[in-house]
């Protein structure tokens, strides 16, 4: 049984890689979405001063 999970993993080790967008774009949509999230956090920042 294991040696044939072996010969099945064996035969299907190509490794297939289909990204949608290229490597360096995941890091723009990372960059950006911090640059939102300071945004709104730079939004609040006297909100704990009016109460």
């Amino acid at each position: 049984m294991l040696a044939a999970a072996a010969q099945v993993a064996q035969e299907n080790a190509e490794a297939v890689t289909h990204l949608p967008i290229p490597p360096v774009g995941f890091g723009i949509v990372g960059f950006g979405v911090l640059v939102g999230l300071l945004l709104v956090t730079y939004a609040f920042r006297s909100v704990g001063t009016r109460h």
